[in-house]
């Protein structure tokens, strides 16, 4: 049986997932890390990250090669434990704009699995 997903307001996203978004979206990587569970993965552009040191490498590398802005623009809760942020970026990236949807799991109150992609 597949979990339900119900669109929320970005403010009904757990305050970690908030705290993260933010945190990465100032290019905040120390507080974006905090975020995470010692084992987390993280999955971007084809790229798995695991753990704390490479989740870490991860938030201090990712997208540092373009300038952008970030705009949070959704949200659904997809079951007990998995939120959908939408992010919508515009840039000097190839295409210029894109909406990207951050697919957190978390493990009590932190991130244990986040996966981003269109």
């Amino acid at each position: 049986m597949s979990a339900m997903t119900t669109s929320i307001e970005t403010f009904e996203l757990p305050a970690t997932v908030r705290a993260f978004l933010a945190a990465h979206a100032a290019g905040d990587s120390d507080l974006a890390a905090r975020a995470f569970t010692a084992d987390a993965v993280v999955t971007d552009e084809g790229q798995t990250y695991r753990g704390a040191d490479e989740v870490r490498r991860f938030l201090e590398e990712a997208g540092s090669q373009f300038t952008y802005t970030t705009a949070l623009v959704g949200a659904e809760r997809v079951g007990e434990t998995r939120w959908v942020a939408v992010n919508r970026l515009e840039g000097d990236f190839p295409g210029g704009v894109a909406e990207l949807r951050f697919r957190f799991r978390l493990v009590g109150d932190l991130v244990a699995e986040l996966s981003i992609g269109p």
